[in-house]
């Protein structure tokens, strides 16, 4: 471990050398000087872990030389020294910041002391703080299975980095918006804005204009100047949920700002330039969309420089369960009740089922019980039929019967397929066939409803 480095400020040219000396001996790295101006010099062009500053010099007294240090090292831990008789003037001072103060003459064991306790006090603090940091994080991203333990540390790293362009990719309700607000809240621009724009739900017409503003007049309906939401990220994180239903037409444009930080918003004459994190999501094979000419080539490179994938939940090997407690608990709190139960037999059941929803499938559920059945014990007989009817499903090459063939589980995109249909169909249905409420419905542009429909063959 490097030696601390201490600076001595003191206008008495003898007390500062016999203590510079002292503190070597003590294995200390201490810089002496003699005046305020000469301790910021010192403290702009090295590393100090201490300040030891005398209260009464000549020019700027002790009480302005700490101010005017803390001003440059917010942080930096003081020590104020005063003649017998500043006792006062000392506690003043650490009332506006510094640590402890010590009287003249003081003993060198005394000072080393106080020296300790004030680094081990910041040293305490700065690991806190680092620790604070790592669990705001990934606090959301709740799970204790090896894949929701690679994906905490993916987040924590692809945080941390510097890294503009992230992509997210996972089945729908996997949580791709919580692990774009943890990669968020663990940057360094986690006291900045943080925008989600969900690219499927805006009309097509108006997600230019939504994104980089638009000018007075530029568009029929454009009374008034709009601001895009680029421009309120500024500094911050920009998510672009549902990536891969932004209109082909965008995508040149989109493109050029994720290329080189500019934009021009629609109407005006001149570019912007804007400084975000871009982090995009999407439960689509970009890959195979760019293969059928529905997403930009270019655009998927540049998107795809760092990719994190969130695992699904039938991958999470036992979390089904520790969220089901976890929303239990939410839920409870919300409605200002106890929190359901759940028997063996229903545990088993949920542990078994394969969530084709996801963990908005497994939350909905819990919520939809809390508020039907409050603080009450759920049998399966109160589960929906999709679950009472879950089994673990049969293994390859395991018998169902005798002489029963093997039976292979059919495969995620199927699965995902049949969900989607499932829900399609049911808002069409609720809507009577009318596709533009069956999009507002499932919180989608008709656009998008518009080629799913056609994706799915319906």
């Amino acid at each position: 471990m490097n030696p601390a480095s201490i600076l001595v400020v003191d206008d008495e040219a003898p007390f500062v050398r016999s203590l510079v000396y002292a503190l070597k001996k003590e294995g200390l790295k201490p810089t002496g000087v003699n005046s305020c101006a000469a301790a910021l010099e010192v403290l702009r062009g090295t590393e100090i872990d201490l300040a030891l500053v005398d209260l009464r010099m000549p020019e700027v007294d002790g009480m302005e030389t700490l101010a005017r240090l803390k001003a440059l090292a917010p942080d930096l831990p003081v020590i104020m020294i005063s003649a017998h008789g500043d006792t006062r003037a000392a506690v003043q001072a650490v009332k506006a910041g510094a640590v402890d103060y010590l009287t003249k003459p003081f003993e060198l064991d005394d000072l080393i002391h106080c020296i300790h306790q004030a680094l081990d006090r910041r040293r305490m603090h700065k690991e806190i703080e680092y620790h604070r940091s790592r669990q705001l994080s990934t606090a959301s991203l709740i799970g204790a299975s090896p894949a929701m333990a690679a994906l905490r540390e993916a987040v924590e790293r692809v945080a941390g980095s510097g890294t503009s362009r992230i992509l997210i990719h996972g089945e729908s309700g996997t949580g791709k918006a919580l692990v774009a607000r943890a990669i968020h809240a663990g940057s360094r621009r986690a006291d900045q804005p943080f925008v989600e724009v969900n690219c499927a739900a805006l009309p097509e017409q108006l997600i230019e204009a939504e994104l980089f503003g638009a000018e007075k007049g530029a568009y029929t309906g454009a009374h008034q100047k709009r601001t895009g939401l680029v421009a309120v990220a500024e500094g911050g994180t920009l998510f672009l949920d549902e990536i891969g239903e932004v209109p082909l037409a965008l995508q040149a444009k989109l493109l050029h700002f994720l290329e080189d930080g500019t934009y021009r918003p629609v109407g005006a004459a001149t570019v912007h330039a804007g400084n975000v994190r871009v982090v995009a999501a999407t439960n689509r094979d970009l890959a195979a969309l760019v293969r059928e000419g529905q997403f930009r080539e270019d655009l998927y490179y540049r998107l795809n420089v760092i990719s994190v994938a969130v695992p699904a939940l039938r991958e999470r090997a036992g979390d089904a369960l520790v969220l089901a407690e976890h929303f239990a608990a939410r839920y409870a709190h919300q409605e200002a009740c106890a929190p359901i139960t759940l028997t063996p037999e229903t545990v088993a059941l949920l542990q078994a089922h394969l969530w084709p929803g996801n963990v908005r499938e497994l939350k909905n559920l819990i919520e939809r019980l809390t508020i039907l059945y409050p603080g009450e014990v759920i049998s399966p007989a109160v589960l929906p039929q999709e679950l009472r009817g879950a089994a673990v499903p049969p293994q390859p090459g395991t018998a169902t019967g005798a002489g029963a063939a093997p039976v292979m589980p059919a495969t995620i995109d199927h699965h995902m397929d049949q969900a989607e249909r499932q829900m399609l169909l049911a808002a069409l249905s609720r809507s009577s066939g009318h596709k533009g409420r069956a999009a507002e419905t499932l919180g989608i542009s008709r656009h998008a409803l518009k080629r799913r429909l056609q994706r799915l063959g319906l």
